[in-house]
């Protein structure tokens, strides 16, 4: 026989490849979830007692905005759990997580739905914008009609990530869903239904002051601290948008999907989601194993990086259109500027 030819080796590992290699970081360890996930929901529970219960309203701020930043913690933990990355086989977990769904307004079908569509189309700017921000590309917007450009301001729109609470849990995750298939996501109605029915109890037994400190002012901030973090995840600058026939997962995960650094006790409230890189290309991969995977695989570890800095957080909502000349994202009004059309 003669001597064997191989293709040489590109710098670039294949998709296929790089899969293969986060497969060891994909096995959880079930005794640590569940430390995770019980810790996260004991002190999460612990300071919302604190938020309803301290005797002076300076207090019961403290552990309003502490309440809201475990519920970051928390929300990863039922992320995770939606993708099967941790305890999916677990009964006790999963009544858990449904009394979690409730509180964070997050119903299960709507959220696996939209959410998984989203990872199969993230940075494809053919594709429907279910469970992710619309983006546009320049043609796109040039052809688009007056009432569509008002929506697509609106809802890539700062107050609308400030307002997230309402716009995006209340309305996008679990109102319009149910409005649009009740049969479908008939789960919304139960989700819509505990949660007013907490709001009013906790009326009721407190007062104002108690929904305020223990769901209305946590629900807030942790909503738009998720919403911007979602955003900013793939609405940045250095982004590809990549047409359908040259969409890969994995161009998906290192070009379309950022790396968000952060300082150790934000990586440990919001559950290392700033790797997001990595969960793009293996959901399956535990959030607490995320920092192992990208420490071990070489490939993993020169990401497009962003961090919560004014500057960098600007830049993200300045990222507005794709424009397929250019290569990158333009905000409208530097897609307005008249120079473009000589170029």
């Amino acid at each position: 026989m003669g001597e064997e030819i191989r293709e040489p080796r590109s710098d670039v590992t294949p998709d296929v490849d790089l899969f293969k290699a986060t497969l060891p970081f994909s096995v959880e360890s079930v005794r640590t979830s569940w430390w995770v996930v019980g810790s996260t929901f004991l002190m999460l529970l612990a300071s919302l007692f604190g938020a309803a219960l301290a005797p002076v309203w300076p207090i019961r701020l403290l552990f309003s905005v502490l309440s809201a930043l475990l519920m970051l913690r928390a929300f990863i933990t039922y992320h995770d759990y939606m993708h099967k990355a941790i305890l999916s086989r677990s009964r006790p977990a999963r009544w858990l997580f449904r009394l979690y769904a409730v509180f964070a307004l997050t119903p299960p079908r709507s959220w696996n739905n939209s959410h998984n569509f989203h990872h199969g189309h993230v940075g494809n700017i053919g594709a429907a914008s279910m469970g992710a921000f619309t983006m546009m590309s320049t043609d796109m917007w040039r052809d688009a009609s007056f009432a569509t450009r008002i929506a697509y301001r609106v809802e890539r729109h700062p107050l609308t990530i400030l307002a997230g609470y309402f716009t995006i849990f209340f309305l996008s995750v679990t109102v319009l869903p149910f409005l649009r298939n009740p049969a479908r996501h008939w789960d919304s109605l139960l989700v819509l239904l505990g949660h007013s029915a907490l709001i009013s109890v906790l009326w009721m037994v407190g007062g104002f002051d108690v929904v305020f400190f223990v769901v209305l002012l946590p629900m807030t901030i942790a909503s738009m601290i998720g919403s911007y973090l979602f955003f900013a995840q793939h609405s940045f600058e250095n982004m590809r948008v990549l047409p359908t026939e040259t969409w890969t997962s994995r161009r998906a995960a290192m070009e379309s999907s950022s790396y968000l650094k952060l300082n150790k006790v934000m990586r440990w409230f919001t559950g290392n989601i700033g790797y997001h890189h990595i969960h793009h290309l293996n959901v399956r991969i535990p959030f607490y194993r995320l920092p192992e995977a990208m420490a071990a695989i070489p490939e993993l570890q020169s990401p497009v990086t962003i961090t919560l800095s004014l500057k960098d957080i600007r830049a993200c909502f300045r990222c507005c259109l794709w424009d397929e000349g250019l290569q990158r994202m333009v905000s409208y009004r530097e897609f307005a500027r008249p120079s473009r059309v000589f170029n």
